[in-house]
Parts: structure tokens; sequence; C-alpha cells
């Protein structure tokens, strides 16, 4: 926020303090438990791509049917992290983060047992949906856990841990596809589940939302707006589903001949639903929040669907060699994780976002230029994930300062979901333009195209200043204005009252 610096803070508070000891051992419990949920939702979303090939081959599927695979997962996301979201809003973020984990893992089991491409799919919405819950579920409890001095490092962090969740399913592919099969990549994807549950059978309720809950003495309802009268009520399932059929149409040979009719139906049912939820002052907001979300999806999901099916099928490597490859990116999306986190506290997560996407557009073309060098591929890629992919560890921070506590999990699962949609879009996208080039240059166009884009809306705050447009009053930041109510909950009145200054500063 802009205005005259804060006044200093006695050495008794947490800002006199190092940020590590700053974090209570109970906080970083509750960002060990939701990290963990992370890394399993790594591990077990991008199983289907490093063995998208098998698949294919034993299913007989085209590239574009095996990258609708990938895509299959993104059509429930928004529905999944709009419902899961609003549990959490209403019941708190533990109950949302344990059902979501359990959505999840089910659907990753599930696909073991697939018989067909049909089958499959289906599972694959399943694993959509409990991915959806479990990015707003987690990121909430965190973001509303921690001081808000030190957000941006737990948005960072927390995220690092679907990186990790990546690199692990790489070493497993290594060593279990080639004795056993690509059916067991997913039936060991079930058994985390319980170190998961166990983390989490514990934990404490979010500070934030204890003390909104508290002072208002009242569970939030952030769907209220959709199901107020029976008509509202009726006309909205109506969208829903719409969305959901039309969705399905888009990324399924059942809509074949009618993709651009269904998207206009899905945009427009989806747009419905987002205008009721952002309310006369907030619809702006949410629909520009959706587009920033969708357009980062496309240049990260290209290369992060697409980059083993590149390195199989254009670089002819062994697996061994694949694994090595992912190991580099996904070592270089969890160090770029870490350093989102610690650049978006120091300078602000719109800045750090938009500087360090500028930079990453430097190694993009490069990357897909190196074909006869494994460990040049790797260091490259090390550093196009850091600057690129890994500060999408920031969106959490940056997008659920943008709403307030009490609806703040159902409208970033909401708005994040949908934008997601981008990136069901992008592999079929990427699949698809490389019918009529090489994969690896079809890939390059598309992460160098959206990153620019993504530069430009966030770095010139595009949803702020259309969000100020309809709610001059509205606060910069949610998540900071915020921090005075946790204080005064949790430490006192004294606490509070110096919340209170630093708010009006």
């Amino acid at each position: 926020m802009t205005g005259p610096a804060r006044p200093a803070r006695p050495a008794s508070e947490g800002a006199a303090l190092p940020w590590y000891r700053e974090v209570t051992p109970a906080r970083w419990k509750a960002f060990f438990a939701a990290w963990i949920g992370y890394v399993l939702d790594g591990f077990d979303f991008v199983l289907i791509t490093l063995v998208l090939t098998e698949i294919s081959a034993e299913f007989e599927l085209s590239t574009v049917q095996g990258a609708s695979l990938i895509s299959g997962a993104f059509i429930t996301r928004w529905l999944g992290g709009a419902a899961l979201g609003a549990l959490g809003d209403r019941f708190g973020r533990k109950a949302s983060m344990v059902a979501s984990i359990l959505l999840y893992s089910l659907g990753t089991f599930a696909c073991g047992f697939a018989w067909d491409y049909t089958s499959l799919f289906a599972a694959r919405l399943l694993i959509g949906m409990g991915m959806a819950g479990e990015y707003s579920a987690s990121a909430t409890y965190v973001l509303e856990s921690w001081p808000s001095r030190v957000r941006g490092r737990a948005s960072g962090f927390l995220i690092s841990g679907f990186s990790m969740g990546s690199v692990l399913a790489a070493e497993c592919y290594k060593w279990v596809v080639p004795a056993l099969g690509w059916r067991w990549m997913f039936y060991i994807g079930l058994a985390p589940i319980l170190i998961a549950l166990w983390v989490r059978r514990a934990l404490p309720e979010a500070e934030e939302w204890s003390a909104t809950v508290a002072e208002r003495e009242t569970k939030p309802n952030p769907f209220r707006p959709l199901f107020s009268t029976p008509l509202r009520a009726t006309v909205n399932t109506v969208l829903t589903l719409v969305a959901t059929l039309a969705l399905f149409g888009v990324f399924t040979p059942v809509g074949a001949g009618a993709i651009p009719v269904l998207a206009v139906l899905a945009t427009l049912a989806l747009g419905g639903l987002a205008v009721q939820l952002g309310g006369r002052r907030g619809w702006l907001l949410y629909l520009s929040l959706i587009i920033t979300v969708f357009v980062a999806f496309l240049y990260t999901w290209p290369i992060q669907a697409l980059l083993p099916t590149y390195l199989k099928t254009e670089l002819h490597y062994s697996p061994g060699e694949v694994t090595n490859v992912l190991f580099f990116a996904g070592f270089g999306t969890m160090a770029g994780c870490w350093l989102a986190g610690f650049v978006g506290d120091w300078i602000g997560a719109q800045k750090a976002y938009a500087f360090t996407l500028l930079a990453s557009l430097v190694f993009v073309f490069p990357v897909f230029a190196a074909r006869d060098s494994l460990l040049v591929l790797g260091a490259l890629l090390f550093v196009l994930q850091a600057l690129s992919f890994g500060i999408s560890g920031l969106l959490p921070r940056y997008i659920g300062g943008h709403f307030p506590t009490e609806s703040r999990a159902a409208s970033l699962g909401f708005t994040y979901n949908v934008g997601a949609l981008g990136g069901a879009v992008a592999p079929v996208l990427g699949a698809s333009l490389a019918e009529g080039r090489s994969l690896g240059s079809s890939l390059a166009l598309l992460t160098f195209a959206g990153t620019v884009l993504v530069v430009l809306l966030v770095g010139f705050d595009i949803p702020a200043r259309l969000n100020r447009l309809l709610d001059p009053e509205a606060p910069r930041d949610h998540l900071a204005a915020e921090e005075s109510a946790v204080e005064s909950a949790v430490e006192g009145p004294g606490a509070g009252a110096a919340g209170d200054v630093r708010q009006k500063a």
C-alpha cells in the first residue's frame, strides 16, 4: 500500500525478529501440512504427462487425443475450486483441504484401472476437482496463518511443493514404468494420502478465518448471490450444467464439429456466474483475474504438459534421460518459487511477477534450440522454469489479496480455476500447432506469446485498475489490511491498536 512509512514496531513485536522466527512453530506446522498436500497434488497431476506416450500407444490415441487427457483434469477444476472453496469459507479451511486430497488421490488410483480413453478421461475429471480444491484451501489456509509481512514467502514456498511432487513423479517413472508398466504409476499415487491425512489431523484452524467468524458470529456463505431466490437457483444450476457439458464437448471427441459454439456457450455460462459472484462492484475484478490466470496457464502449461512428449518424440531421449531433464526443470521451478517469495515480499507481488517474467523471455527460444547436450538443455530449462513457472508461486498471494477473508477461498478457487482452463487449452493447442511445425517450435511460440501478455496484464495492474473503476474505496490488498484483525483476536488489545496504526498508514 502507498502512503507514509509505518512507525517502528517495538522489539517485542514480530517485525523485530528474523522472519523465520516470526513464523511460530504452529504456523510452520500449518505450512508443512499444506505443503505436503501440494507435493501429492504435483505428483498425482503430472503422472499423466510422464506416461502419455505409453498410454497413447496402448489405447491407439493421436497426439491431440493424448493431450486432451491432460486437459480433462482442467474441465472440472472450476467446479471443484468453487465448491470446495465455498466449503472452506463456510466450515473452515481444514475440512476443504482433507476433502480435496481425498478426491484427487482416489481419482489417481482410478486411472490405473482405466480400460480405454473414456474411462481414463472420467478419472481425470475427478483429479481436476480435487486439485482445484487443494489449491484454494491450502493457499488460503497458509496465507491466513502466516504474518502479513512474509505472506509472499508463504505463497512461494507453498507452491514449490507442486514442483517437488513432479520431481518425485519423474524419479518414480524411471524405475517403475520400465519394470511394471504405466498403470503402477497411478497405483502408487494413492499411498501418500495416509501421510497427508496424518499430518492434518491435529491442525489448528486458520487464524484469520477463525477471527472473522468469531467477530461476525456467523459462518460465511459466498454462494448466496447465486441461490438467493428460487429463480436464481434454477438459472444458475442450468448455467453450471451448460458450462460443464460444453467444456466436456470442447475437450473430447463428443463435440467434434461444434467446438466454436460449445466454447462460446461455456464462456457465457462461466462469465454469467462470475458476474453474479462479483456483484455490482466486483464483477470486473472477477472477469479480469480469470483472464489473467487463463493467459498465465497458456504460457506455463505448453511446456509443463508436453515437455516429456517433446523429449521422447523429437529428441529421442530414453526414460532415464527424460527424468534427468525433468529434474532440472522441477528444481528450477522450486528455486523460482522460493525466489518469488522473497522478491514478492521485498518489492510487492505485482512488480516481482512482471519483472521476473520479462527476464524469462530471454531463455524461451534457446531452450528449444538446445538439442545435442542434455546438460545445456537442463541448465536452460532450470533458469527458464525458475523465472517463468516458478514466479507463479506468487499467484495465491496476488489473487488472494483481492478478496476479503469471508469469501477468499471460494473467490480464489473460482477465479483461479476458471482461468486454469488455459491449462486445458494449452496442451491441445500446442499439439495442434505441432501438426504443421515441430512440437518444440510450437511450445516456444506459445510460451513466449503468453508470457508477454501476462507481463502486460500484471505489470500494469489491470485487474486492480478495473476494480477501482467500480469500487474506488476497495483496499489495495485485503491480506495486508486484515492483519490488524488477526493480531487483535490472537494477541490481545494492544496488538489490535498497533494494527490500527499500521492499517491507517
